[in-house]
């Protein structure tokens, strides 16, 4: 046996036996767990072959492996695909009766259409027909340092939405923009009502709002009824001099209530998909006790909020994980137990075989 294969079988062993059995609810039944791109963040990053894991130079290496551990489908990036490989990803899904979506820039001026139609077209190539997005490529709180800058930002984002949606809506291609540390879950909401279109909804990410001391429960019950796809994540914190401590943790070891997150989902609409977004990576700092921080928010917040998230986090028994403190073939080697683990569990308690 392959030392690849035998890593593989025994973690996926180790990940299994870590998880019990329990009674799946009827609602939790006929699912499978897709793979958010993120979710293998460090195998992307690293361009050399380690051991057992090596990198990822393309979506189809990404389908195989999760061929290879059994997942569902997959959320990965577009830009640049030519049709011809867009063929061999439908192809390949297809034929293992894996589900895929794409993962897409919104267009930033006039001049980018032509990009965005492009990257579009390989998606619907590829056999998607649900694109993830994202506004920011950051954090708000780290991004903008007064409610100016983003105010801004948010109507470049409104712009480039409004860009976006003919041509959505001339493909037939629905758009799912993530609440991705740029908005509240009700901000998100009056951006969707805003353009009112069947082809414009969310990306439902789990975890990302306890960022803004948003209980997690909160964002999913508000932002499920727009929920085209998901990011499905576990979440674990503490204390630190400056706020909150926070962490991706493996599905089922975290605050957020997944059962009901995808009850949720699946109630307000049936035909969503779940991807597993568990990046492995050191703790985020939320500096939620400086005044930097709150620069944006325009008095948003109420003081329940901020006191709920910091009671839980001085009371937190977590141990957050790391992977500073690893090599690249042990931060590999974690990434991949991390994933199983969860995907297990999805499996084992959630019904996402």
């Amino acid at each position: 046996m392959k030392r690849r294969t035998f890593i593989s079988k025994t973690a996926t062993a180790t990940a299994m036996m870590a998880v019990p059995n329990l009674v799946i609810p009827d609602f939790l039944k006929s699912e499978r767990m897709g793979m958010s791109q993120a979710t293998y963040a460090v195998r992307w990053e690293h361009k050399e072959n380690v051991g057992a894991y090596p990198s990822f130079e393309s979506a189809l290496d990404v389908i195989d492996h999760c061929i290879e551990i059994k997942a569902g489908g997959s959320q990965l990036g577009v830009g640049g695909w030519t049709k011809d490989f867009a063929r061999k990803v439908r192809k390949k899904c297809d034929a293992h009766e894996l589900f895929f979506e794409g993962q897409i820039r919104l267009p930033q001026e006039n001049e980018d259409i032509s990009r965005f139609e492009n990257d579009l077209i390989a998606s619907k190539e590829a056999g998607a027909s649900i694109n993830r997005t994202a506004c920011l490529s950051g954090r708000r709180y780290v991004n903008f340092e007064s409610r100016d800058a983003f105010v801004q930002f948010k109507e470049k984002s409104l712009k480039a939405i409004q860009t976006a949606e003919p041509v959505l809506r001339k493909h037939k291609m629905k758009l799912a923009i993530e609440n991705h540390k740029d908005w509240r879950a009700d901000e998100l909401v009056e951006i969707i009502k805003h353009f009112d279109s069947e082809w414009i909804g969310v990306t439902l990410d789990t975890g990302n709002n306890i960022s803004f001391m948003e209980d997690p429960m909160y964002v999913i019950e508000t932002l499920a009824p727009y929920a085209f796809s998901t990011h499905i994540k576990d979440m674990a914190y503490a204390m630190y001099e400056d706020g909150i401590l926070l962490s991706e943790v493996p599905l089922g070891e975290g605050v957020v209530d997944l059962k009901r997150a995808i009850k949720l989902c699946k109630q307000y609409n049936p035909k969503i998909t779940f991807n597993l977004e568990m990046i492995t990576r050191d703790p985020l700092k939320v500096p939620c006790l400086t005044e930097n921080y709150w620069a944006t928010f325009d008095h948003q917040h109420s003081g329940r909020e901020l006191a709920g998230i910091l009671k839980k986090a001085k009371s937190s028994r977590f141990e957050l994980p790391t992977t500073s403190d690893k090599d690249m073939a042990g931060a590999l080697e974690f990434e991949e137990l991390n994933n199983l683990t969860s995907l297990r569990y999805a499996e084992n308690s959630l019904g996402l075989s």
